[in-house]
């Protein structure tokens, strides 16, 4: 199951690098990020907190109404 993961997240990254072009950074988000990671050279950076960082910017940004 790890591998088919690994895979699909090498398909997708190649998938979308054929549509919009090959200039582009792949983060990995997430408590695993850094676990596929390592074991893909798709990922070249991980950050464990980018989506909740960004979901606390939209909640600062429309002013803390939930």
């Amino acid at each position: 199951i790890f591998w088919g993961y690994v895979s699909m997240i090498e398909g997708m990254v190649d998938r979308i690098r054929r549509e919009y072009g090959e200039d582009m950074k792949v983060i990995g988000t997430g408590g695993l990020a850094e676990l596929f990671a390592e074991r893909t050279d798709v990922i070249e950076h991980t950050d464990r907190s980018l989506t909740l960082r960004g979901l606390v910017e939209i909640y600062q940004r429309n002013g803390g109404i939930v």
